[in-house]
């Protein structure tokens, strides 16, 4: 009776380990986990890894024929309990995590261009295939592998080609850094021992997805405040998106009328004013910063500003 509760109890256990598996416990590990993120014009991008050391290893070299023997062409030697001393960490030729523990996520919210070719927003994980010549970077939609070991290369969104660097600086820590950064475009660069792999990434359409982002900030902002889409319609008349722009300001123009409707101030004039002008309504928009001054003026605010404004508005054609 007993042998067969111990037997229960190591079943229910091992059970509870496999069901954990993608949530492993937060203790330290050998190789600690990073993720290095960065803004490219509205666009962000990541990327969490793992940092192993280098720790005096062999890290990229061609295997051995009796290394090379274990796997079938392409598909991983990355299992550091088989490496045998003498052998690379990182054989040529085979696919490779790019990090430690489970396979390197890339993320990006909005469309790319990697090396000159398109990648969707999304979440993938990023494998290489190191070699002598140029590298093999691979970004493979299976997001939650262990490694490399379940790599498929059927699911691979983009592959692109990348030529590694030789560094007199030596990096003992597995890093990536986001170089070069640009309004629409950076340099991705994986660092470790005396070799750096750059590639670039290119954000497709950054008007475009600023515009998508402004949707998400319009739609989440107080549905009262002119503001949100008024700041929308800016950027979109900013870069010829005139329907979009137009769309933005009549919904400022509306919630404008009810904050005056509400209460007059110079304030929510002068705001309604700007919305009119962006509309193409000059005479209506002088009538309401007209009416701005006066309020100003009665509440004893400075209508300087407004003024100077009011003027230029009454010069143009």
């Amino acid at each position: 009776m007993r042998s067969k509760t111990f037997l229960l109890f190591v079943l229910m256990c091992l059970g509870m380990v496999g069901a954990s598996a993608q949530n492993r416990p937060p203790t330290p590990r050998a190789s600690q986990k990073a993720e290095v993120v960065q803004t490219i014009g509205s666009t962000q991008v990541s990327i969490l890894y793992s940092r192993p050391l280098v720790k005096g290893r062999t890290i990229f070299a061609t295997a051995p024929s009796e290394m090379a023997a274990r796997a079938k062409g392409e598909a991983t030697l990355d299992n550091s309990m088989q490496h045998k001393e003498g052998e690379p960490l990182v054989p040529y030729g085979h696919v490779w995590r790019a990090g430690a523990n489970e396979a390197t996520v890339f993320s990006t919210t909005d469309d790319l261009l990697v090396n000159g070719k398109p990648l969707p927003a999304g979440k993938y994980s990023l494998h290489m295939i190191p070699a002598n010549g140029e590298w093999t970077i691979i970004f493979n939609k299976d997001d939650g592998q262990w490694g490399s070991f379940s790599y498929d290369a059927a699911k691979d969104a983009l592959r692109v080609m990348a030529k590694p660097e030789a560094s007199s600086a030596h990096s003992e820590l597995l890093t990536y850094s986001i170089d070069n950064v640009t309004d629409d475009s950076a340099t991705v660069v994986l660092a470790w021992d005396k070799v750096r792999v750059p590639f670039t990434v290119q954000v497709k359409d950054v008007v475009g997805a600023t515009i998508g982002h402004l949707r998400e900030f319009v739609a989440a902002a107080d549905a009262n405040d002119p503001g949100a889409p008024l700041a929308a319609g800016n950027y979109a008349k900013a870069n010829k998106r005139n329907s979009e722009a137009n769309v933005w300001f009549e919904m400022a123009l509306k919630r404008s009328e009810a904050k005056v409707a509400q209460k007059e101030t110079m304030k929510n004039l002068a705001q309604q004013a700007t919305i009119l002008m962006n509309l193409g309504r000059k005479a209506d928009a002088v009538k309401a910063a007209e009416r701005g001054v006066v309020v100003g003026k009665a509440a004893k605010e400075d209508t300087s500003n407004l003024e100077k404004q009011l003027a230029k508005w009454k010069l143009s054609s």
